[in-house]
């Protein structure tokens, strides 16, 4: 299968979610040109992210709805389970692994790890917290493929390079450390740091006062 532009990577759960909505209000067609105004991305753009998944619409009608949202299931990978663990449960670890929703999108945590003598031996959400000593033999034992990193910055690479030495191949790294990894470990950084940055700058830019009041 041809690699998918990470652009129309980013935007193809969007229109997922899009047309799950319609799917439970019982509607059986939908447009390029709906789901244009809805999400206000170009409804060319649109028909060419779709190309991806190999489906022809109907003339004047538009894109089978159930058929869309399970072929979009399908290209994202979200039915297909991928197990994961949790490098790192702090108060963001233990988020992640609480939120039974990510099962919804293939994601299987099946364990936590951690130094902190405290949690280690106890369970999140009925998920295993294991010491960081364990890594490598419960990562190996349960078929873990991804790693999330939710570790301080100054323990980030530290940890990524045990979770690769675990087989980990693939990483979900949450901490604003841009870690290394060797070619064919897949990386996506979702820093929390760096979107607050955005709104704050943004939000000074549409209002000077604000900057001058904080």
């Amino acid at each position: 299968m041809d690699q998918i532009p990470e652009p129309s990577l980013r935007r193809l759960p969007w229109y997922l979610a899009f047309v799950s909505l319609l799917q439970a209000q019982g509607i059986e067609y939908v447009s390029s040109t709906r789901i244009s105004r809805e999400l206000n991305v170009d409804a060319s753009q649109i028909a060419k992210d779709l190309s991806f998944l190999h489906l022809k619409g109907k003339t004047r009608v538009g894109y089978e709805v159930n058929q869309l949202c399970c072929e979009l299931e399908a290209l994202l990978g979200f039915k297909r389970r991928h197990n994961a663990v949790v490098l790192g449960v702090g108060s963001l670890g233990k988020a992640l692994i609480s939120d039974s929703g990510l099962a919804h999108y293939g994601l299987n945590i099946v364990a936590g790890f951690d130094i902190n003598p405290a949690i280690i031996g106890t369970k999140v959400n009925d998920v295993s917290i294991y010491s960081v000593d364990d890594l490598d033999l419960q990562c190996r034992r349960l078929h873990a493929e991804i790693g999330i990193v939710t570790l301080p910055v100054d323990h980030a690479q530290e940890g990524v390079d045990r979770l690769i030495d675990a087989g980990i191949k693939g990483l979900w790294n949450f901490t604003p450390f841009r870690i290394r990894a060797p070619r064919g470990v897949v990386i996506s950084n979702t820093s929390l740091y760096s979107h607050l940055a955005l709104i704050y700058n943004r939000l000074d830019s549409q209002n000077p006062t604000h900057r001058l009041k904080s």
